[in-house]
């Protein structure tokens, strides 16, 4: 019997800072960095391309800029500097593994990583290298998601993958509410008109616009992204009628 085939083969892999800290308060847990590299490295092996974008929330949030007395553009330049230190991590743990990635960044600190260019991007992809994209669009407030969706759309992939720590998309926080019911399948409208806190509004209507899918899912549970690029059912479709 053949295997399945996976139903995407270029992806956009949204990933938080928060996930990098596992059940620490801060920073980056080896073990859990090791696991979500090794995960990339397994679907990267049967031959998808990927996209990383990456949070800095386990470093550093602009969000929280009052909490620290400084503006929103400083703070949100910090939070985009902590994305890079978490995209160089990610890169280094991939690269033990065996599998070639680029670290790209929209700001420019050329010693560091390479200026995210939306061609090299895509010929780095074709040659079977993981690019890891960090510092957000490069512009305070604009969310990673937001990044997120418009490099996915940039880089003309077929699905936005959206990594959290829970299954998917519930109407209501099941952290908080242990009777909050998941959500097989939303539209973007959906998510919108109901101000579901799954992503910024921004980066869903930009999916919108282009009809681009995004699949939520629990990055925790180990195998998940391999169940979602081969089609099983895991987590939340967000897409049009």
């Amino acid at each position: 019997m053949k295997a399945k085939k996976p139903r995407f083969r270029r992806i956009l892999l949204k990933i938080s800072g928060e996930a990098l800290m596992g059940e620490k308060s801060f920073g980056i847990d080896p073990f859990i960095l090791k696991t979500i590299a090794k995960e990339i490295h397994d679907i990267h092996g049967v031959g998808i391309e990927i996209a990383i974008v990456i949070g800095g929330g386990n470093i550093f949030r602009g969000l929280k800029s009052s909490e620290y007395g400084m503006g929103r553009v400083p703070a949100d330049h910090m939070g985009m500097l902590a994305t890079v230190i978490n995209a160089l991590a990610l890169s280094e743990a991939l690269n033990n593994m065996g599998s070639q990635t680029r670290v790209m960044s929209a700001i420019d600190m050329n010693k560091v990583a390479e200026p995210y260019i939306r061609g090299r991007a895509v010929r780095h992809l074709k040659k079977n290298r993981i690019v890891v994209l960090g510092a957000g669009t490069g512009n305070p407030y604009f969310s990673t998601d937001t990044a997120a969706a418009l490099r996915a759309l940039e880089i003309r992939g077929e699905v936005l993958l959206k990594a959290t720590k829970v299954d998917g998309v519930f109407d209501s926080d099941p952290e908080k509410n242990p009777s909050s019911r998941p959500f097989k399948r939303l539209t973007y409208q959906d998510v919108l008109q109901k101000n579901l806190q799954v992503m910024d509004m921004t980066a869903v209507t930009l999916a919108m616009a282009q009809n681009l899918p995004i699949i939520v899912f629990n990055l925790r549970k180990a195998g998940n992204i391999k169940k979602v690029i081969f089609g099983q059912n895991v987590g939340t479709i967000i897409s049009g009628e």
